[in-house]
């Protein structure tokens, strides 16, 4: 339970996030945004899908507006926000069409759209693309390896063994089908998945690597890779925050022990690299020079932190909650922007340590910030 004080700061941050996306919801009703430029959303809503991983990465994020229109619904009863959300969830079955494009991230595109949609409405159109969307996770799983192939090309070149710990959140649109379906061969194979995580990404310390490579062939694990942190054995921190979410909400759809101390043993080597100020690094390994920031790690991180809560003692609830409290505050205090000088909320955003750019806006930073606030005030909707 959070103390008075930090009730009525949660309250609120809850009305500023009102306020701002009350005005900005209205601005960009008609697109699909993933960034700012200039601070203006910019618009992918027709950006087609790629086979290839340069050109058609982009469109993973695009179900991250539509969560948070569902998020700004579920809070606030306005029906201006259902309408923005199907904007989305309609636009998306052009990449159905495409299908080429399609990897693993179909959890991060319709989850927070369709699946988010059937769960507030019961639209039966939205249930159907769900379960389109978890059919098609379901047919990239590997049985020799045991795991959820994650992309299709990379620098044009086949990556058929690749696995990557972001896919630890995809999983939930498995676990939805099956109970949706009382099908158990979704929640069968997002489990296996969760297991050679378990085993093969999360080291002894409790940080995770981002890639691992498995012979497609006969599953054996060859190598790994850096991906977007610093280099191969560093600490890519949003990669940190996929795999803390993501094993304690498998223990929530499962029951598994496992995942709950797996994400437990994740949290604790999160909470013992937060930097005194509690803004996030883009790899906790990363050199002290050039320093960038990943505020959505933070904001990541703090909704799997919130959700570990709940499965603890008096003492662990503590731990845990006020680790995403520091995160949160420091993020609301220093890195949002609540004036109309820009769309998104969440500032200084990095996708990966060698991107060109650092320090931008990224869509997804908005919407687990706010899924994170509106956790902590304790009606939240739960997407996942």
């Amino acid at each position: 339970m959070l103390n008075e004080q930090d009730m009525q700061w949660v309250h609120e941050t809850v009305e500023k996030i009102i306020k701002k996306m009350d005005w900005v919801s209205d601005k960009s009703k008609n697109k699909i945004p993933s960034t700012t430029v200039n601070g203006e959303h910019d618009d992918r809503s027709a950006l087609g899908l790629s086979d290839n991983l340069d050109a058609g990465l982009a469109c993973w994020t695009n179900g991250f507006w539509g969560g948070i229109m569902w998020q700004m619904y579920h809070e606030t009863g306005n029906k201006k926000y259902v309408d923005i959300a199907r904007y989305s969830e309609e636009l998306l079955d052009t990449c159905f069409e495409q299908f080429y494009g399609l990897h693993h991230d179909l959890g991060f595109m319709w989850l927070p759209t369709a699946v988010a949609d059937y769960r507030e409405t019961g639209n039966a159109d939205a249930r159907r693309r769900g379960l389109h969307a978890a059919n098609l996770l379901a047919g990239r799983f590997n049985p020799a390896g045991r795991f959820i192939r994650a992309w299709n090309k990379m620098h044009n070149e086949e990556v058929i063994g690749w696995a990557i710990i972001d896919c630890m959140m995809n999983l939930n649109l498995l676990y939805w089908a099956s109970e949706e379906t009382k099908d158990p061969r979704f929640r069968q194979i997002a489990m296996m998945h969760a297991d050679t995580a378990m085993a093969n990404f999360i080291r002894p310390d409790g940080s995770s690597n981002h890639i691992v490579e498995f012979d497609p062939e006969t599953g054996e694990k060859v190598r790994t890779y850096g991906g977007q942190g610093y280099e191969n054995g560093s600490s890519w921190t949003r990669g940190q925050a996929w795999a803390l979410y993501g094993f304690v909400l498998s223990y929530i759809h499962t029951g598994k022990q496992d995942y709950l101390d797996t994400a437990k043993r994740v949290a604790h080597y999160f909470m013992a690299n937060i930097p005194d100020n509690g803004l996030i690094p883009v790899d906790f390994r990363q050199p002290a020079t050039p320093y960038w920031e990943d505020s959505t790690a933070a904001a990541i991180a703090a909704c799997g932190l919130i959700e570990i809560a709940a499965y603890g003692g008096e003492y662990e609830q503590a731990l845990y909650q006020n680790a995403a409290l520091k995160m949160l505050k420091a993020l609301e205090k220093e890195r949002c922007c609540w004036g109309k000088e820009c769309d998104c909320i969440l500032q200084k955003c990095s996708s990966a340590y060698h991107d060109q750019r650092h320090e931008f806006n990224l869509i997804y930073g908005d919407y687990y910030f706010i899924e994170a606030i509106f956790k902590l005030k304790g009606d939240g909707l739960f997407l996942w």
